[in-house]
């Protein structure tokens, strides 16, 4: 009898071992974003969450803590640096306090799928783990080109005399469009507009509508330039924490999720007929289409948000200018990682 009981008491503990066992390779990342819970990148990452964690029982869950409440868009790079957060759903743009080559990946004219061939990849990754604390896990964002946006007429590429909201992604290019920038995260951009401090901004072509930007809004210049780049990042030492099996897992889910990229290119195209359906004009600046859009635009009391955009020639300069004074600027912080990152950043 007593032996019965001792064999059942040793598979009980035998069991509950191989149970902690178990729960012990579960690993839990916290994730907060650099964006808001309700705009459309949040949008877009919450079903593949969800979808790690439905899937990754015993592997890796992901906690999605919030966005810029719980840490502030510009210092969330920090904390991915320092360990005070796993990852973060975050843009280059918003972490250049921790290395300033993070916001060279505005400057990308390839697919990320290309990247992860050509060696860009990697060469993000030793450029973050070195100077980041941090490994570039995937980008979950592309073919969003930024525009300017903004309350006051132009009928050529300057933009004197106006107050344009930026990050550092525009700096430089709209400081040689001889604008004054202020810099803002976007949750203050809305009240800036609606006070006169800003006379318009710079931000991808979707994602006005999320955070009502587009009622203190008039007009968009077009082409765009440059493509809006979000990731997810990783702080170093947990990802090297990680095991084979939970490394693997994520990989795989990563893959996935930047293979949903195809998104974007058809969300940009519903965001612009969107915007034409709320009053959008395309001006062109020869004599004839500029009255007959004076005409009408008055007609509708300007209560949309109007085109602007050149001829071709004029187009292609404006494109041109904004990625040679990109890359200057980006040699000019970090010359040897922008030489190396031209050379695989360009189509």
């Amino acid at each position: 009898m007593k032996r019965r009981l001792l064999t059942q008491a040793t598979a009980l503990v035998l069991a509950l071992g191989a149970s902690s066992a178990t729960l012990a390779q579960e690993v839990t990342l916290r994730l907060i974003s650099g964006f808001a819970e309700n705009g459309i990148y949040v949008q877009r990452l919450q079903p593949w969450i969800n979808k790690v964690n439905a899937e990754g029982k015993g592997v890796l869950q992901i906690n999605f803590i919030g966005g810029p409440r719980a840490i502030p868009s510009f210092e969330l790079g920090n904390a991915v640096k320092t360990g005070v957060v796993d990852m973060a759903l975050n843009t280059g743009a918003f972490y250049t306090n921790v290395m300033p080559e993070a916001d060279f990946l505005k400057l990308t004219q390839i697919p990320v799928a290309e990247q992860r061939k050509n060696g860009a990849f990697d060469a993000i990754n030793k450029v973050w783990n070195e100077k980041g604390n941090m490994q570039y896990l995937a980008r979950i964002v592309e073919n969003q080109p930024f525009h300017i946006y903004t309350n006051k007429k132009v009928d050529k590429p300057d933009l004197a005399g106006q107050k344009i909201r930026i990050t550092p992604v525009y700096r430089d290019f709209f400081q040689a469009l001889n604008a004054s920038v202020i810099t803002t995260p976007p949750g203050e951009v809305y009240t800036a507009l609606e006070r006169g401090v800003v006379d318009g901004y710079g931000w991808p072509i979707g994602g006005i509508f999320d955070f009502n930007w587009h009622e203190k809004t008039k007009f968009r210049i077009d082409p765009g330039f440059y493509d809006a780049e979000v990731s997810l990042i990783m702080n170093l030492p947990a990802y090297k924490k990680l095991t084979d099996a939970q490394r693997n897992y994520l990989q795989k889910h990563l893959l996935a999720l930047e293979a949903e990229n195809t998104f974007w290119a058809r969300y940009g195209a519903e965001e612009t007929a969107r915007q034409t359906k709320a009053g959008i004009q395309t001006i062109s600046f020869d004599a004839a289409t500029s009255k007959a859009f004076r005409d009408k635009a008055y007609d509708i009391g300007w209560a949309g948000i109007q085109t602007i955009s050149f001829d071709a020639a004029t187009s292609k300069a404006f494109r041109d200018k904004a990625y040679d004074i990109g890359w200057a600027g980006a040699a000019k912080q970090s010359p040897e990682v922008a030489a190396r990152f031209k050379a695989l950043f360009s189509k």
